[in-house]
This record gives structure tokens, sequence and C-alpha cells, in this order.
């Protein structure tokens, strides 16, 4: 017996071991194989369906994120918009009131100096007449002590007063 080439006896009774080992397999083993081979394909693309309606879902998911996201954000922008007017608007309100009321204090302001410098001006005058009257009684005293002195000045303020209506 030679490892090279086998006897024919050897070859008929592999040959037949073999056909009946691949009977025994093709009734019962391929069948067997085939099924779980065929579960585990439909399996597989049911898992691959699922994976991609879930990775539709997800990108719908993703794209209702991001607009959500874009409204907020848009919405934001406009609340801040929004706010920014106000504040404007606020502040021009308060800088305007405080415009109005500064006027107001300076136009009241004016009118109490104005009031204050009529009511000096008043008082120098009347004090100015006072002192005025108060020195010429004191020179009309002085001058007048005789009574030619009285004579004359009344005399020449007789001639002023004709002098004024005969101009006037």
């Amino acid at each position: 017996m030679s490892l090279i080439t086998p006897d024919s006896g050897l070859i008929i009774w592999m040959t037949l071991i073999f056909a009946i080992v691949f009977f025994i397999l093709a009734k019962f083993g391929f069948p067997v194989i085939s099924k779980m081979i065929k579960d585990r394909s439909t399996k597989i693309e049911d898992s691959l369906r699922k994976a991609d309606e879930a990775e539709k879902r997800l990108s719908e998911l993703t794209e209702e994120h991001r607009r959500m996201i874009e409204d907020t954000r848009r919405e934001q922008a406009e609340i801040l918009k929004e706010a920014a007017q106000a504040r404007d608007n606020i502040i021009e309100q308060a800088r305007q009131q405080a415009q109005d009321e500064a006027t107001k204090l300076v136009d009241e302001a004016r009118v109490r100096i104005e009031n204050e410098r009529e009511a000096a001006l008043r008082d120098i005058r009347r004090e100015v007449a006072i002192l005025s009257v108060n020195v010429a009684e004191k020179i009309i005293r002085k001058d007048l002590e005789s009574t030619d002195a009285q004579t004359q000045l009344l005399n020449r303020l007789v001639d002023e007063a004709a002098d004024a209506e005969i101009n006037s």
C-alpha cells in the first residue's frame, strides 16, 4: 500500500462513506443550515431595515431639532431686538423727561431770578430815593437857614416851572 496511490477498494469505500455522509447532511443538515442562514439573513435584513428607519427618524429628528434651534434663535433675536428697542425707548423717555424737568427748573429759576432782580431794583430805588430825599433835606435845610435863601429858592423853582410850561 502506497501513500501516493490508494487501492481501488479504499477509493470505493471512501466514496460510499462520502455519499452516505453527504446524503445524511443533505437530508438533515443542509435544510437546517439553510433555514438558519435564511433566518439569519431575514434577521439581518430586518435589522438593516430597522436601522434605515431609525436613521430616517434620527435625520428627521435632527432636522426638526435644527429647525427648533433656528426658530428659538430667531425668537431670541427678536426678543433681544424688542428689548433693545424698549430699552432705547425708556432711555429716550427718561432723557426727554429729564430735559423737560431741567427746562422747567431753568425757567422757574429765571423767573425767580427776574423777580428777585426786580425786587432788588425796587429796594435799591426805594433806598436811593430815601437817601436822595434825606440828602436833599439836609442840603435844603443848610441852604435855607436864612429867609433870603428860601425866597431865592422859591423864585428859582417858580421860574423853572414857568419855563417848563412854556417849553411844553
